[in-house]
């Protein structure tokens, strides 16, 4: 019995993945799409769907949870590049866009949701930032004083900007990644 069972978990783990990928793609296109939509797209009955997912809210915190586990790989990934130049740059060009996903999501999920993801997630994103800072310390790129709550603290804009400043976005995270490099000895 458990070797029938095996490929039922494999199908519904697919069909998972499945749905958090089509629904990423959905609600950027379209932040109103239903969940009826998000069925057919994925090529699911809205029984399957509301299985893996009982709410709309389940599943946009879930698109949430996959995007930001892509973040934190993605620092982890660029920390381990032999050349650290531009590497952190780089990764706030991905922050920024989780961040703009982020606030967009501010407005669908409730209170208690949004507090979850963030207890969730804070100490493995400034794991994920300590990395990536301590390899641009090691390769000279980045100052070694800098830790990951200095650099959230200056990159916090990225929740609070509107899409209408999304052009000022990569000047303000050059502005930062400016004050992060080392010092010279003549102290500029």
């Amino acid at each position: 019995m458990s070797v029938s069972q095996s490929p039922r978990r494999a199908d519904a783990e697919r069909n998972r993945a499945r749905l958090v990928d089509v629904a990423r793609d959905a609600l950027r296109a379209d932040a109103a799409t239903t969940m009826q939509s998000l069925a057919r797209l994925a090529g699911v009955g809205q029984g399957t769907l509301y299985r893996h997912f009982p709410t709309r809210g389940a599943l946009l915190a879930e698109v949430y949870r996959a995007d930001f586990q892509g973040l934190v790989a993605s620092a982890r990934a660029l920390a381990d590049r032999p050349s650290q130049d531009g590497a952190l740059r780089s990764w706030l060009d991905e922050l920024a866009a989780f961040g703009s996903q982020k606030h967009a999501l501010a407005d669908v999920l409730d209170a208690a949701t949004r507090q979850q993801l963030h207890d969730e997630q804070y100490d493995e994103i400034a794991d994920a930032i300590g990395v990536l800072l301590q390899a641009g310390a090691r390769a000279g790129v980045l100052r070694p004083d800098v830790g990951p709550a200095d650099l959230l603290a200056l990159v916090a804009f990225l929740w609070r900007l509107g899409p209408s400043a999304a052009d000022r976005v990569p000047y303000l995270l050059d502005l930062v990644v400016d004050g992060l490099r080392p010092r010279t000895a003549d102290g500029a």
